[in-house]
């Protein structure tokens, strides 16, 4: 993708999926009987959601989500932050956003963000489409995570379950290896535990290109941002054949951790290497708006995105944002990558770095 007339042409390719996606033409395959038997009775509703923003399909899940949903980092990781990370998700569900995002590995092993979700899960179970992750590779060690997920989340069932951070064919092979994480999946999906099984990603698409190959997951989160063009791209490849498969597609590192927005105030230099392993610096702010930030991707053929928020004015602004949303088009979608690119590698920091000693 070193070429520009290349970045175009698949550019324009996305962006025509898009257009289908957000006018219905593109519509959810049917459900399968063995997913069907599988389904707990009733999928969740917020009654708020249809009049507060854009829905979309959520691939073939039968669920419409809105356009934006809370991702579960942020303010919802942070050690002994109840008295904030609680009223953001109540505060999101008044909204009308009907999807949350969280997983066994947010918050450290005290796993924070799943305790501060199911507090609010207590009385709000039937509002969100609930979503978590294992990060384990084995049957055993993922089912250990469902279980302690369960108990956290305060519920008899998820909505989504994800294999968390497919990033290489390392990660492939031990999935799919015999007493690998992939049976703990069907195990629990086939128990009426899980609703739907999904995958996500972040570092290179190679990995999750193969998994849905593999097998055929009903939705995927990947990092899709506007300066995703510049650096192993999603949109080539990962992003066509995922709606080739129908699946719901979840956006994430919209704003690349802050480093994409041009009002993100960089830290020293010094402190940024200690954040993560092999992280690029970011010594400028970047160069979008948070308006074109969630733009660009909700322009994709994405169900939704997700965005961790650290206050409740930061949530009322996003949500604010995705109820005036309108589609870019291909004219602004290549004007806001060509913006993004001088702080493309930074906001992609993730896609950098030793995933397999991460």
């Amino acid at each position: 993708m070193g070429k520009n007339q290349d970045r175009r042409a698949f550019l324009k390719g996305t962006t025509a999926a898009a257009a289908a996606v957000l006018t219905g033409a593109a519509l959810p395959r049917a459900t399968s009987a063995s997913t069907l038997s599988a389904m707990p009775s009733g999928l969740p509703n917020n009654p708020r959601t249809q009049d507060a923003m854009p829905t979309r399909n959520l691939g073939r899940t039968g669920y419409k989500v809105g356009v934006f949903s809370l991702g579960g980092q942020a303010s919802l990781e942070k050690p002994n932050n109840a008295e904030i990370a609680v009223p953001i998700i109540n505060r999101a569900l008044d909204l009308g956003v009907n999807y949350i995002d969280t997983s066994s590995i947010y918050g450290g092993p005290m796993r924070w963000s799943e305790r501060y979700v199911g507090e609010v899960m207590k009385t709000r179970r039937s509002e969100a489409f609930l979503a978590t992750k294992t990060k384990e590779r084995t049957h055993e060690g993922s089912m250990r995570m469902i279980d302690e997920s369960l108990k956290l989340l305060n519920t008899d069932h998820v909505d989504l379950w994800q294999l968390h951070d497919i990033g290489t064919m390392k990660d492939i092979n031990a999935i799919f290896a015999p007493g690998g994480a992939m049976e703990a999946l069907l195990e629990m999906q086939q128990q009426k535990v899980v609703r739907n099984l999904g995958i996500t990603g972040h570092y290179r698409p190679d990995a999750l290109v193969e998994a849905i190959h593999r097998h055929d997951f009903d939705c995927i989160l990947m990092a899709l941002n506007a300066a995703d063009p510049h650096h192993f791209t999603f949109q080539e490849q990962l992003l066509p054949l995922a709606v080739e498969k129908q699946m719901g597609i979840i956006g994430m590192k919209i704003p690349g951790r802050g480093r994409l927005l041009s009002n993100w105030a960089p830290q020293p230099l010094e402190q940024q290497k200690h954040m993560w392993e092999g992280m690029v610096p970011a010594p400028t702010p970047g160069t979008l708006t948070m308006r074109e930030a969630i733009g660009y991707t909700l322009s994709k053929p994405v169900s939704t995105i997700i965005v961790g928020c650290d206050s409740i004015a930061q949530l009322e602004g996003n949500v604010q944002i995705a109820r005036d949303f309108t589609p870019f088009n291909e004219m602004q979608m290549a004007a806001l990558a060509a913006k993004a690119e001088p702080v493309s590698k930074p906001s992609l920091f993730f896609r950098f770095y030793d995933h397999d000693n991460a």
